[in-house]
């Protein structure tokens, strides 16, 4: 008797959708809670706290929805074969157009066009609802309709551009590879993943946003003199117009080597009370940089890819795993499919253990911005941040571990805290 490989993956989607359920509703009884913790009294104002526990309860009761409707749909794509047939059509699609249905790249092109035509329609109903109702309703969304579609045809067009090349490439490599073709795809990974972090904030993120210097001023001063107090190769420093779409803030930096730059959401300055506050949270970004934690997790994604392309060529050729998703050859994309679908609940495992390092590496971020003299203005900015971003002030502790990268609030305060109760005892 045949293994019942389908059976195992679509009972794994939905024991994993019964497990993070449960941890949804236990964040949404926290979420329900009337009162702020104790430590946040004082610290967030009431009105605040009602608009945060508002928003917060509607995108959870939105999150059920979502999750019950992709397990059910995915469910329901592999136990009725849905897969086989699509990848049949596609080929047919190929022959009518006059091209070689046999040839599989051609083919494979075919079958992920319709994959995301699919995609574009079944998420849009929730796109729309999500940015126009819920965003609107909680004053976040800024885009116009006419932009959020521009937006979604630019992306439309960068998959058309970028997935061939990228597509083709892989499926040559493990038909002339051989023995050496894990090494190989792991190569053109770590390749692709270099291009990217160095191409999508030059040419891909100008496509959706307007980038500027950050004009002359007092800020900018504070923010070239602390980055080279640290050493830090600033070479740019970019204002995104962030508030076009969405009044949610943020910053980050990308680079390498000698040529980094900070981009600051223009909401990010117009939140912060003061430019100290602006500095802390820049503070605190290159507190990542100086514990190195972008390298440890550029070089931990790449072991990760790695055992993934390992586990993937170890099942491509299975022929009763095929079979028993109803396929008579061995297609390398729906190699790839299944198993993505296979080891999903490993892969949470690891995102688990990814969210426990993250949160470590925020605690010493902020520890690290505390030692540059930024307490109290890392402190209003973690404050300011959290009321503005409207983000959940009671968060459950078993949802916060398995979903968060972040620590909460009351834990980071907390922990700026105890810093400065063993400097005072040492």
């Amino acid at each position: 008797m045949a293994f019942p490989f389908l059976e195992v993956v679509v009972g794994s989607m939905i024991l994993m959708y019964i497990f993070e359920t449960y941890l949804d509703l236990r964040q949404h009884s926290a979420l329900k809670l009337p009162t702020l913790p104790k430590t946040l009294e004082g610290v967030i104002s009431q009105e605040k706290f009602e608009k945060s526990r508002a928003y917060r309860l509607e995108r959870s009761h939105f999150r059920f929805l979502c999750q019950l409707v992709k397990v059910l749909v995915e469910s329901a794509i592999l136990f009725f074969k849905v897969l086989p047939w699509f990848w049949k059509k596609s080929g047919h699609f190929v022959d009518l157009v006059g091209l070689n249905e046999e040839n599989e790249i051609l083919h494979t092109l075919a079958f992920l066009a319709g994959v995301m035509i699919w995609l574009e329609i079944t998420n849009l109903p929730f796109s729309l609802y999500s940015i126009f109702v819920i965003e609107a309703r909680h004053g976040f969304n800024k885009r116009t309709i006419w932009l959020f579609f521009s937006d979604r045809l630019k992306g439309i067009c960068l998959s058309v551009i970028l997935v061939p090349p990228i597509v083709s490439a892989a499926i040559l490599i493990v038909k002339k590879g051989g023995a050496y073709s894990v090494i190989y795809l792991w190569v053109l990974t770590v390749v692709l993943s270099l291009v990217m972090m160095t191409i999508y904030p030059i040419l891909i993120a100008p496509l959706f946003h307007k980038f500027t210097p950050l004009p002359e001023g007092q800020l900018r001063e504070k923010i070239e003199t602390l980055a080279s107090s640290l050493e830090f190769p600033l070479k740019k420093l970019f204002v995104v117009d962030g508030s076009t779409r969405s009044s949610h803030s943020n910053a980050y930096m990308y680079g390498f080597f000698n040529n980094k730059r900070i981009v600051l959401y223009d909401t990010l300055i117009q939140q912060c009370k003061n430019d100290e506050e602006v500095v802390a949270v820049i503070a605190h970004e290159l507190g990542h940089w100086k514990r190195n934690h972008i390298v440890y997790f550029l070089i931990a994604n790449q072991i990760c890819a790695l055992l993934y392309i390992g586990g993937y060529t170890l099942v491509r050729n299975w022929s009763s795993l095929f079979q028993s998703f109803g396929f008579h050859t061995r297609p390398l994309i729906i190699a790839l499919i299944i198993f993505q679908y296979a080891i999903t609940p490993i892969q949470n495992l690891v995102y688990f253990a990814g969210n426990l390092v993250s949160r470590a590496f925020e605690y010493q971020a902020d520890a690290f911005a505390k030692k540059l003299g930024y307490a109290s203005s890392i402190r209003a900015s973690l404050v300011r941040l959290q009321e503005e971003n409207l983000s959940a002030m009671n968060i459950d502790p078993w949802y916060s571990a398995y979903h968060n990268t972040h620590p909460t609030l009351v834990e980071r305060l907390a922990a700026i805290g105890q810093t400065d109760k063993e400097e005072c005892s040492a």
